[in-house]
């Protein structure tokens, strides 16, 4: 019997933002691919999960996809982690699912915390229709250029660090004007979450105001 790929989703922040099959999940697999083996040891000590854990991330993924395959043809079940929420939403897993599924072995999702669904539940923009493009492409012009392309009826969800969200936040306003609605949600599920609304020149000016910027921002773009 070939072992099973199972894709687990983990807390983007609180630990307590775990479904009980994840956890079950991760306790019964025989090893568990991890973006960040120590980021992700602190959660698997919080819930007593003993397993072994490979590196597994956008450096090594070619190795390991082929000593993945070898463990899971040999009746092993696999855990797939990231350092926070779902796998392969801007995380490295597809071409390992897309191995596994070309031979056979089943694949499985364990859902759970999604930043950006839980960014957009929360945001006060429309929901029924979203485009998730995460990161920009460095570089103000090609920011500007890649978001002009994206100027449709859905509400626009993006990914981005502190050392750039300034620029990105310049770019929106290039791109779409001053006065397009946008969210900020910072820290999402942590001690200091916060979410910063308003046109994009109150929310650039809220920013530029600051000492330092610090967490990780899903920034969300009222449709056109």
């Amino acid at each position: 019997m070939k072992g099973k790929l199972f894709v687990v989703a983990t807390p983007i922040g609180n630990l307590e933002d775990i479904t009980l099959r994840a956890v079950n999940t991760l306790k019964d697999v025989d090893v568990i691919l991890a973006e960040n083996p120590n980021h992700s040891r602190r959660l698997l000590q919080h819930y007593d999960i003993n397993k072994k854990l490979i590196q597994y991330n956008e450096h090594n993924e070619q190795r390991l996809i082929g000593y993945a395959l070898e463990l899971a043809e040999e009746g092993n079940n696999i855990g797939l982690i990231s350092d926070a929420g779902t796998p392969t939403i801007q995380d490295p897993g597809y071409r390992l699912i897309e191995t596994f599924l070309k031979n056979d072995i089943k694949v499985v999702p364990i859902p759970g915390v999604s930043a950006a669904i839980a960014a957009l539940s929360a945001s006060g923009l429309p929901t029924d229709k979203f485009l998730f493009i995460g990161f920009l492409p460095k570089g103000p012009i090609k920011k500007r250029k890649f978001l002009k392309n994206y100027d449709t009826d859905a509400t626009l969800i993006i990914y981005e660090s502190p050392n750039r969200v300034i620029k990105t936040l310049e770019a929106i306003c290039d791109a779409f004007g001053e006065d397009r609605e946008i969210v900020v949600a910072r820290e999402l599920t942590k001690i200091y979450e916060e979410f910063i609304r308003g046109c994009v020149k109150e929310v650039l000016e809220k920013f530029k105001s600051k000492d330092s910027i610090k967490g990780e921002f899903v920034i969300l773009i009222k449709k056109a």
